[in-house]
């Protein structure tokens, strides 16, 4: 017995050796990877707008403002969406990915990683190919916000928008999706890891912790706030109402086909610009359901997180009543009848599989650290012609589509094999 579980702990020992020195192996990767030589070259102005690139897949006029004159509603192409953490952003990436293409506009990406070496605070160099005063329609990578330089990479006109989820749920997910990621929980004791961190987060959360920005106000960090201030301070109010200044719609994932609703009619989209599929979801059986004490933890822990999230709901429903709620639930039932069209259409069983049921490697999802949770689809064999590409894109993860679309990953790409290669 004590032979056995002297070999269980120096397993856990080597395993959790291993995923450090791989977490400062890529950190460091990361850093030299951002480096680069500042020639003092003159810094241009970005332009007012930039009009789409010219090509045959632009099926329709489109501008850099919304414009309703004459019952003709011209498409707005000039977009910032900030990718929040465990928040349907990877379902709205697919979105943003298929609108560019179509409309053929120049993407703002990354360098040799599918983020903008987060979490530091984003900084324009971080974008793959960029020079001054060059002209980007859409920026949608995971970042820390930075305002002012965002500000030096996307047009003046640009429309900025976000999502954000209830901070309980959303904390829970980060809990386990990242927590092989932060140190500080590796000797949280127990089955429950969440709920005895919860029970005392103070004994084990370190605000200067590796990682441990996943673990509280999560989404306050990553609109580049000080995520570990007290909730009543009042910078707090201060930084909700600069935020709110910014963005132009903050929507939320419990009402995700409302959010887009209020984006095709801010924006002057298509319903067919926002058929979906749920991608980079858990499989239902880790997705556990916090009881109500440790939803009231949950959000007393994240409290500048719920401070933030109640202000955007109140928005969010003024937004709501002002479009109609008639109005806003016809459309709604008309999206949700055209993506159970395309279910039937595109997939195979009309249902999400798990990893190891996944035929194609080109649609395969990325997995947290030691797990196969997260679940993906198969496309249908025989799809109808006129469908095909449509379906294969709209079920293309983020990892593989932002390869599709040129993007630099090589990062992203070698974490992805050391992670395949381990055995966890």
């Amino acid at each position: 017995m004590f032979q056995t579980y002297k070999r269980q702990w120096w397993q856990l020992l080597v395993k959790h050796v291993t995923v450090g020195c791989l977490l400062i192996t890529v950190t460091l990767l990361y850093i030299f990877s951002s480096l680069q030589i500042n020639f003092n070259q003159p810094e241009l102005p970005v332009p007012h707008s930039c009009p789409p690139q010219p090509g045959q897949h632009s099926t329709q006029p489109t501008t850099n403002s919304s414009q309703h004159d004459n019952n003709i509603c011209v498409p707005k192409v000039d977009i910032m969406f900030m990718k929040t953490h465990k928040t349907a952003s990877s379902t709205f990436l697919n979105i943003m990915f298929r609108f560019g293409e179509k409309h053929k506009l120049k993407f703002a990406f990354p360098n040799s990683r599918n983020d903008f070496f987060y979490p530091s605070p984003f900084q324009r160099t971080y974008v793959q190919g960029y020079n001054s005063g060059m002209c980007f329609n859409i920026m949608c990578n995971h970042m820390r916000f930075n305002a002012p330089e965002v500000a030096k990479v996307l047009p003046r006109d640009t429309f900025y928008s976000t999502i954000l989820r209830d901070p309980a749920e959303l904390f829970e997910s980060s809990f386990h999706y990242y927590g092989h990621v932060v140190p500080l929980t590796w000797s949280i004791p127990g089955e429950d890891k969440m709920a005895e961190f919860l029970r005392d987060p103070k004994q084990y959360f370190s605000p200067g912790g590796f990682n441990s920005f996943f673990l509280k106000n999560m989404m306050f960090f990553d609109f580049g706030q000080d995520n570990t201030l007290d909730t009543d301070d009042p910078r707090v109010e201060g930084s909700i109402m600069v935020i709110a200044e910014r963005f132009h719609l903050v929507m939320l994932m419990e009402h995700f086909e409302e959010s887009l609703i209020l984006l095709k009619d801010a924006l002057c989209w298509e319903m067919d610009d926002l058929v979906f599929f749920k991608l980079n979801s858990h499989k239902e059986s880790t997705v556990s359901k916090l009881t109500p004490e440790l939803r009231a933890k949950a959000l007393q822990w994240n409290g500048i997180d719920w401070k933030l999230y109640k202000h955007f709901n109140l928005t969010f429903w003024k937004k709501v009543e002002a479009y109609g709620r008639k109005r806003m639930a016809d459309d709604v039932t008309e999206l949700r009848r055209r993506n159970a069209e395309l279910v039937e259409i595109c997939i195979e069983g009309g249902h999400s599989v798990e990893a190891g049921s996944i035929h194609e490697a080109a649609m395969q999802p990325w997995q947290p650290i030691g797990e196969k949770s997260i679940v993906g689809y198969n496309l249908k064999e025989n799809v109808d012609k006129a469908y095909e590409e449509l379906c294969r894109k709209m079920l293309t993860p983020e990892i593989q589509y932002l390869t599709d679309l040129g993007v630099n990953l090589w990062v992203t790409k070698l974490w992805g094999h050391v992670r395949n290669i381990i055995n966890w």
